[in-house]
């Protein structure tokens, strides 16, 4: 399903075998937990809709639905998902439409400096322009060739494979271009900013000046 990317964890020992490689503090999960905060979703494809608007270069917003936004490019991504929970899913693959596909269907306004991915019922999460748009980022729907289930996300979430899986919201529909710093609902509520997970920046008193908005 389109292009593929390798995974960016694990290291050879002597021996030449790969073994995995984990941020700080975190460890290898088996299967998928179901990790959410309130109710799953029912899903209406005759009233989803994925929206940009905001900041966006020409000021009109931009609005798919469900079958024209599954009928854009597809690509996978070979990822691990690390959840603020401390523990690691390895080597999944991650089916989708890249975020550098949005940006370049619906470009942003120079001045952009970050996104903030909105969910459904009202669920956000900010990011850097620069880690929305790297070639990784993917809106996923499916995971290892399969469809998302309902309680992983389906029909769309962000997999954000850098940062903390927080950053990657299940049940996505749209993005807001920023021109400024906003933080999202997990990070009004104690959550680090970034989300670096090998920088192990789990909580807002790790935070550092300049990693973002005053709480």
């Amino acid at each position: 399903m389109g292009q593929s990317a390798e995974s960016e964890s694990g290291k050879r020992d002597s021996g030449g075998a790969t073994q995995p490689e984990l941020p700080p503090g975190q460890r290898v999960q088996r299967g998928w937990p179901v990790t959410h905060y309130g109710p799953v979703p029912k899903f209406r494809p005759e009233r989803w809709e994925f929206r940009v608007f905001g900041a966006t270069a020409d000021g009109e917003k931009y609005c798919w639905n469900h079958e024209e936004f599954t009928a854009l490019p597809h690509a996978s991504v070979l990822a691990d998902l690390h959840c603020v929970t401390k523990f690691s899913m390895l080597g999944a693959e991650w089916g989708g439409i890249p975020a550098r596909t949005i940006l370049a269907a619906a470009p942003p306004s120079p001045e952009v400096t970050h996104v903030m991915v909105w969910a459904e019922y009202g669920f956000s999460s900010n990011l850097r322009l620069a880690d929305f748009a790297s070639d990784r980022t993917i809106f996923a729907t499916h995971k290892d060739g399969e469809l998302l289930t309902a309680e992983h996300g389906f029909p769309l979430r962000l997999v954000v494979p850098h940062l903390y899986a927080w950053k990657g919201p299940k049940w996505v529909r749209g993005v807001e271009y920023m021109t400024a710093d906003r933080r999202g609902f997990w990070e009004e509520r104690g959550y680090h900013n970034v989300g670096d997970p090998w920088r192990e920046q789990r909580y807002s008193y790790q935070e550092e000046p300049g990693d973002g908005p005053e709480l």
